[in-house]
Formats: structure tokens, sequence, C-alpha cells
């Protein structure tokens, strides 16, 4: 598909300056600028400083408010954000894996579509600006099309992790020459980038593939130059390092039932991780009962954070996420290990960027960098008074208090509107699928 050129920019989305917010840059170097400015021409930061002088730039009054770069979300299924009108909990009948495994090969592009929609929707209201789109549910091209056309249409950065479709025979590849189909045609926007999500070579609940065939994928996704992820379940770092599989290329999701040898190898072979804390949590019962951040820490392996599943989850909330994190952290360590509320904004930033590759480009608020920001009210009732901004975003902030959201510099929501979309006619069109998909799912 060929790519679709941005809409022009003018107005904010030419140059503005968001002013006098207190600004968490989380670039070491520049520290954190109460008072600060954070200056935007033609989507790149041109300075952040205090008092800077731009005569007749445009400005967002930042006062009263904390600046900082907007949320990188590294694993997330938007192809079932709808299904949480169906999913219910862990319900054995209608929990999220029989879900997602019955309704998956009855979802048409379209339902693809409206549901890739209805998550970017809300995850740019909780301050995110990049994700992984994990898309487990390709089943055709024109699937793997409808999801990569809700992206580019949403304006959010992204890397589209082409998969397989719920139905797929577990000893058969993913559709390996649509893959390259979609690399060689180029994607819908500039700000989208291309991997692959393959499947486990170890027991969990869609069944264990051959590692024949987990290699064949492997490989090909390699030759085309592709970063991979796959879900992490007990067992599969070695089942991987035994036959060549890790590598920096390589993102693992979920740091559970990990050993410490297991550990090791991830950080020697520059294998990182994605945590999904409120998920984790949720199905903890299901690996060894524990997020395994500390030991990822101390082994060295690179980490992010990830929404995983609103369908699952029930809603797309990246403040939860950290705090998820944080609890579960403090339940097994107390103080004697502590979690800071600055790591976890790192995490959820600019860990975010290096785990996808982008952190040249995003993660932290730094001049040449792109404007992805996010601003979020301090003066609300359930975050006031703030005194310590990362310890209130992290222990108190909800989606509900991102007031202004900026990707590549263009202003997507202002007072906590979007200003590109109707979120009415998103809502509708994902429930109506869901409705005609709830008919087809008890039929079939």
């Amino acid at each position: 598909m060929p790519s679709t050129p941005p809409s022009p920019r003018s107005g904010l989305d030419r140059e503005l300056i968001v002013r006098g917010g207190h600004v968490l840059t989380m670039d070491p170097a520049l520290g954190d600028l109460p008072g600060g400015d954070v200056h935007v021409r033609d989507g790149a930061i041109v300075a952040v400083g205090s008092g800077l002088a731009a005569n007749g730039v445009p400005e967002i009054d930042a006062r009263d408010t904390i600046v900082l770069p907007g949320f990188v979300d590294t694993h997330w299924h938007l192809w079932n954000c709808a299904l949480r009108a169906l999913v219910r909990g862990d319900d054995p009948e209608h929990g999220y894996f029989p879900v997602t495994l019955g309704a998956g090969p009855l979802f048409t592009p379209e339902d693809s579509y409206r549901s890739v929609r209805l998550g970017l929707a809300e995850g740019l209201l909780s301050g995110i600006t990049t994700v992984q789109n994990w898309a487990h549910n390709i089943r055709t091209p024109a699937h793997a099309d409808a999801e990569l056309r809700a992206m580019a249409e949403m304006g959010l950065r992204g890397r589209f992790a082409y998969g397989w479709g719920q139905d797929r025979p577990l000893d058969q590849a993913m559709d390996l020459d649509d893959l390259a189909r979609v690399q060689r045609q180029g994607l819908p926007s500039d700000l989208l980038t291309l991997g692959a999500a393959l499947r486990t070579p170890v027991t969990n609940p869609r069944g264990a593939v051959p590692i024949a065939v987990v290699s064949e994928e492997f490989a090909s996704v390699r030759r085309l130059g592709l970063p991979l992820t796959m879900h992490a379940r007990l067992g599969i770092v070695p089942a991987l390092d035994e036959h060549g599989l890790l590598g920096k290329d390589l993102q693992l999701v979920h740091p559970q039932g990990m050993t410490e040898s297991d550990c090791a190898r991830m950080a020697a072979t520059g294998t990182t991780i994605t945590c999904s804390p409120t998920i984790e949590m949720l199905y903890a019962q299901a690996t060894r009962g524990v997020i395994q951040f500390q030991e990822m820490e101390e082994a060295g392996v690179q980490q992010s954070l990830s929404v995983d599943s609103s369908g699952a989850s029930a809603n797309a909330d990246f403040f939860a996420c950290m705090r998820a994190l944080l609890w579960s952290h403090k339940q097994r360590f107390g103080s004697r290990q502590p979690l800071s509320a600055r790591r976890l904004l790192r995490l959820a930033t600019l860990d975010g960027a290096r785990d996808l590759g982008l952190d040249a480009l995003i993660g932290s608020l730094t001049p040449g960098k792109r404007a992805d920001i996010q601003i979020v009210r301090a003066t609300d009732l359930n975050l006031a008074p703030v005194f310590d901004p990362a310890h209130a975003l992290v222990y108190s902030a909800q989606p509900a208090n991102v007031d202004t959201v900026l990707v590549d510099g263009r202003v997507l929501l202002r007072r906590g509107q979007p200003t590109r979309w109707d979120s009415t006619a998103i809502v509708r069109d994902a429930a109506d699928a869901m409705r005609s998909l709830a008919r087809r799912y008890a039929e079939a």
C-alpha cells in the first residue's frame, strides 16, 4: 500500500511553544525544569529551557501542568480491544483465551479496523503516543491492511508486529509471503515501522508450535531484516537458545517463570523483555505467580512496559500499568529493593523507545528528537497538590488528567478532547462490529 502523506502542517502543528510547565525531560543531561518551555517546529523539538524567546510563536499555556514524553507501549493486541464486550475475566468459557481463540477466526478486516481504532483512541487519552501493535490475528492480507490503515488514520507512532491468525494450524508457518508483501509495498504512514510477532514453541494456552516451524519463521523474518517479538512462557529461553534464536532483534513478552540462567542468557544476547503488569497480576496463577522485574533488572536485561490487551485488562490506563508494577514489586520486596517513581517513568518512556529501537527519535524531550509530548494537569483534585511530579504521576495520575498530547508535533488531544477524530463514531462503530460478531460467535 502506498504511503499516505500526512496533512500539511499549519497553526499549532507547524510551530508552538509549550510554556511554563514542570518539564520532566527524561534526558539525564537536561533533568527537570520547573517552569520550563519546550519549543517545537515541524514536528521536532528545537529547544528546551526556561524563558525561551520565540516572538510570535503560538503558545500552549502549561502552567500548573507536568510536561513529559508520551508513553511508549511495547506490546498491545489492538485487534481485540473491542472484545472486552465479550471477555469475562478468567471464566473458563468466556475468559480471554477461549473468547479470542473462538471469536478470532470470525473477525472480518472491518472488525479489526474498528477495534484497532478504539484501542488507539483510548490509548491516546492515557498519554500513549507510540505502540507496538501485536497483531496476532492476521488471517488474510486484508486484515493486515485494515489494521495498518487504522494505525495510519489515528496518527500515533507505532510498530506493526505482523502475526498469524488465531485459527492458524500449529504446524504451519505464518504467512511469510504476505509479511514480505507489506514490507515491499511500504507502510501507509511515515510514523509506522514493521516487525513480526511469532508463536512460541513451549506449552501455552494457544498450543506449542514445533521448533522447526519457529526456526523457519525466525530465519525468514531475519532475512527481511525485521525485529521479532514472542510471548514468553516457562522454558522459552533455553528452547530458543538451543537453536541460536535469541538476539538483540528479539523481544520476549512477560517476565515470569524465568530462572537465573534465563535472565543471564537474555542479558548476554541482548534479548529484551516487555512487562504487562496489570495482565500479569491477573493471570499470575498460570506462571509462577510473580513479575520478575527485579531479577531482570539485576541481570541487566533491557525492559519496557505494555498494556498487553485492553480486552482482558478492561482498559488501557498506562498510569495503572506503572502502579501495578509498583505494587507487585512492593509486595515482593517491601523497602528492601525500592522501585522509584522515576524508574517507572523511564520504563514507560525512554526504555520503551529503546526496546523498539526508537530512542534516537523519541522517549525524552531532547532537542533534535521528535515532539511526542503529553501534558498532565497538576491541579486536578485527584492529583493536587503536586510537590514531586514524578511521584504524583505514578501514584495518583489517571487518564482523565491528561490535557494535551502531541505526536510528531501534531496536536492530537487538546483540553482532554481529540482534535482529529470523533470519539462517538469510533465507539459506535466498535459496538456495531461486536454486536454482529457476538451473533456469529453464538451461532458458530
